[in-house]
């Protein structure tokens, strides 16, 4: 057996190699360059039957895993969305692994329960939702959504679902475009709801926004079908190119017909800091239940989503259980978050929000997604400039879509211009299709990045596109 862990001495090991490796950042290739079974090869395939040393383990995370991690915090890591963890976060994190509780409960840890109340509604009053929103920190946006879905899914079925199932009830029908993240399809799936019940909604205009007209006419040829119309998930800058649906049509459209809408804006909802962006989401104050990931844009290290719900006690009433062995007796009007979502444990992440809210306030914040998004902005129109570019879709914040056009076989030439891309290493991006026609996607919004990493990104895009030509 080895000796008892030295936990002092490899706590400080940990954090001082953490502080060394966010500062090598800028040195290491973005995306990890194993080939796929690398890792594994070297990886026993029985369990250790006796315990090691930690010196042996610590270096073969040095030699074995690390050459196989994408670095997130790249500052030059322009793919998919950013997800940030300022090292403020970092710290915070320290904190909540050393105490590890688990904070379903109010009596389980007070602190944890009534901070979590207090940064919600401080993140509410920053991205300017209106007082009558409570707030709960979610793992994901998908588990938000989830649980959207499933008050949607009560309240249609006058709070039976739970108790009786799906079986002996009419189709329930939620609505949505085909930009929404594919994490709708899932809460549709695990919501017993079906995937052959998620109506997918045509979108227009610019911004690739749900049609508020067809949207209209979906529930009404519904409703004549025998099926119960029962919510609408709307997006604030969706995925593959920050479409937003214009949210005060919608939020009309479910009124008139008295559905539920959630607004998946997990990306873009961190910029709504910002008053100037909140052109996006007009409208938004009519939600029943919105969601956004600080754990993305904000600066929160991973998991943390600020779930704000209208009206929390159909939340509760769709999710909550209680047993004996959860009660808080003698004291009333508690707010148990574990009643607020799918999990019954959880972490402690208000903490780290508390601290990063702390340290950089609104104002510091802010200029990081203006600067964030006027990079891009500048980028974009770097690229549009050069003869053999063209921009596919225009910035939506610090997100846009562009495709090198000096070949015929446009698609497979920008396939393979992403993946040479990625082999080189200085930045990271990412592929997908607009209208059918394959595009690459540039996002800027790792927490440390700086406008020369945007200069860089133009230099290796060009570079490697003539190259491929």
């Amino acid at each position: 057996m080895p000796e008892e862990l030295d936990f002092e001495r490899w706590s400080k090991k940990a954090a001082e190699w953490g502080v060394a490796y966010r500062a090598s950042l800028r040195g290491r290739p973005v995306r990890a360059q194993t080939a796929p079974g690398t890792i594994a090869a070297q990886l026993p395939a029985l369990p250790p039957e006796q315990g090691e040393a930690m010196e042996a383990i610590f270096a073969d995370f040095e030699k074995i895993l690390l050459p196989g991690m994408t670095h997130w915090q790249h500052p030059r890591f322009f793919a998919y969305f950013p997800a940030n963890a300022a090292p403020v976060s970092v710290v915070a994190e320290y904190l909540v692994t050393a105490m590890a509780a688990q904070c379903m409960l109010w009596q389980t840890s007070p602190a944890a329960t009534e901070l979590e109340t207090r940064v919600l509604d401080w993140l509410r009053q920053a991205i300017g939702l209106p007082a009558g929103f409570a707030g709960v920190i979610q793992d994901s946006a998908s588990s938000a959504t989830l649980a959207a879905v499933l008050v949607m899914r009560e309240r249609a079925l006058s709070w039976k679902g739970n108790k009786a199932g799906l079986a002996a009830n009419p189709r329930l029908r939620i609505y949505a475009s085909q930009e929404v993240h594919t994490s709708i399809d899932r809460a549709i799936w695990v919501s017993g709801i079906g995937e052959e019940n998620l109506v997918r909604i045509p979108t227009t205009g610019g911004h690739r926004g749900m049609d508020a007209v067809a949207l209209a006419d979906a529930i009404t040829r519904d409703r004549e079908a025998g099926h119960v119309p029962a919510g609408i998930i709307a997006c604030a800058g969706g995925t593959n190119v920050g479409a937003c649906d214009d949210i005060s049509a919608v939020v009309r459209v479910a009124r008139e017909n008295g559905l539920y809408v959630h607004v998946d804006a997990a990306w873009a909802g961190s910029a709504m800091i910002c008053e100037e962006f909140r052109h996006l989401w007009v409208g938004v104050e009519g939600a029943d239940s919105v969601v956004f990931n600080p754990h993305k844009w904000l600066g929160a290290q991973f998991d943390c989503s600020a779930h704000f719900i209208r009206n929390p006690e159909d939340l509760v009433r769709t999710l909550a259980i209680h047993p004996e062995f959860l009660k808080t007796h003698g004291h009333d009007g508690l707010i148990n978050y574990s009643e607020w979502s799918v999990p019954l444990g959880r972490r402690f992440r208000a903490l780290k929000l508390w601290f990063l809210l702390r340290f950089h306030g609104l104002e510091g914040l802010r200029a990081m997604i203006r600067n964030h998004v006027a990079w891009s902005e500048r980028l974009a129109e770097r690229l549009k400039a050069e003869p053999d570019f063209e921009i596919v879709t225009e910035p939506v914040l610090s997100l846009f879509s562009f495709r090198h056009t000096a070949t015929d076989d446009l698609d497979q030439h920008n396939l393979d211009l992403v993946g040479s891309i990625n082999d080189d290493g200085r930045i990271y991006l990412t592929q997908s299709r607009v209208d059918g026609k394959v595009m690459i996607r540039f996002q800027a919004g790792q927490f440390e990045m700086t406008e020369a990493d945007a200069d860089t990104a133009f230099d290796v895009i060009t570079e490697l596109a003539r190259n491929k030509a």
